[in-house]
């Protein structure tokens, strides 16, 4: 039976950056038949994020309408490292450290996909078997101008940095992916499209029909300015506490609030519209749509009733200063009391000297609720003060 046109539109236009071949993607969604999706990840780190939710979200709509989800573990391509579009190359992680950071995603990946409809394989189950003859074979298929084409190679060869050899293997294996496993659809994001069209480009080489690439946009980060980032700090992480998820959504600048309503939530299209009528004409206050939003994230990563609760601990403690009531306890060595920064970094509230004199210097850090601004002070803790950092992390130190 046909899709419906509210169907196709769902499935091909919210949250979608764009579609190769759109009109051929369409065309297979209405013949009925179960299209193998392919999804591909590096466990380059074991985390996932927010941003990683837009294109799962979109394999699970995929999914309720029968189609099968293969999600290839980069076992191989997580050795090699792909910039992405970053200025340098990441590092080759060993086997284990690839084993490991799969684990984690794995389950992390089907907090939002059907883990009944999805057959997940590892990249060695053929690469394992490949000889240099095979290497070499595939190799010739392409050109280096041909790779040069991609944008952050291209930047990187015209301004003389270097790009290693093993990098442009990248995305010939994931190509090579796409014929091993016959996949109709490959999902990515905007900076995958090079790696989607080389794989569609092998497939007809090699006789097979060619893969559609389904290309997702890149959620914007905490900022509101780049994309969303470990490394730049502006994420929210499936699997870190709920409170801390909501604080997270919560801080958006107002500029960000609809695109993310659009991109990881299920609020209709009308809603949206309207949302966007009322910031214009300041009919309503952001901070409504903030907790909405905030309510509406934090019910995906975990529950309906870890919003509530998530919500209540925010009202509580951000907003009218309560302090939490499972603040955690630190404590103190003996001897003399450590310069603060060094307490911060050993009580958990910074992840390292030079981060918490930065938060030390920006009057972040806050003592029974007055803001300390010198490393030195205080030094002499009596017992029961609490450090709050930011607005979310609390410690209360003890003797």
């Amino acid at each position: 039976m046909p899709l419906d046109q509210a169907t196709v539109h769902r499935i091909t236009k919210r949250a979608v950056a764009e579609i190769v071949s759109e009109a051929e993607f369409v065309r297979l969604l209405q013949e009925g038949k179960p299209l193998r999706l392919k999804m591909g990840f590096d466990p380059s780190r074991p985390d996932l994020t927010l941003g990683h939710v837009v294109g799962l979200r979109k394999l699970r709509q995929l999914q309720e309408l029968g189609h099968q989800l293969i999600l290839i573990v980069g076992d191989w391509t997580a050795q090699i490292g792909d910039p992405s579009g970053q200025s340098a190359t990441r590092p080759m992680l060993t086997a284990e450290e690839v084993r490991q950071n799969a684990q984690t995603y794995l389950r992390q990946f089907f907090h939002i996909v059907d883990k009944e409809r999805t057959q997940v394989v590892w990249q060695s189950e053929w690469f394992g078997k490949f000889t240099l003859a095979d290497v070499i074979r595939l190799t010739s298929r392409f050109t280096v101008a041909q790779f040069l084409q991609r944008e952050d190679f291209r930047k990187r060869f015209e301004a003389n940095r270097p790009i290693a050899i093993t990098e442009l293997l990248y995305p010939l294996l994931q190509a090579y992916d796409s014929v091993a496993i016959r996949a109709d659809v490959e999902f990515g994001g905007t900076d995958q499209k090079f790696n989607l069209l080389v794989g569609r480009e092998l497939q007809a080489m090699m006789g097979q029909r060619q893969q559609q690439c389904f290309l997702v946009p890149l959620l914007v980060g905490t900022d509101g300015a780049v994309k969303m980032s470990k490394s730049l700090g502006n994420y929210i992480a499936m699997e870190e506490p709920p409170e801390d998820q909501y604080g997270k959504v919560m801080s958006l600048p107002d500029s960000a609030i609809l695109t993310y309503f659009e991109l990881v939530t299920d609020v209709p299209d009308e809603e949206i519209v309207e949302m966007a009528r009322a910031l214009e004409h300041g009919t309503i206050n952001p901070m409504t749509l903030k907790k909405q939003l905030a309510v509406e994230v934090v019910a995906l990563l975990n529950s309906q009733e870890a919003a509530r609760e998530a919500q209540a601990h925010f009202e509580r403690v951000i907003q009218q200063k309560v302090l939490p009531e499972d603040v955690p306890t630190y404590k103190l060595p003996p001897g003399e009391v450590p310069r603060l920064s060094r307490l911060l970094v050993d009580a958990g509230l910074a992840p390292s000297i030079s981060e918490a004199r930065r938060l030390i210097t920006q009057r972040a850090v806050e003592v029974d609720g007055t803001p300390v601004t010198s490393d030195e002070a205080p030094r002499s803790f009596a017992g029961g003060e609490v450090i709050r950092v930011g607005k979310r992390r609390f410690v209360r130190v003890v003797r």
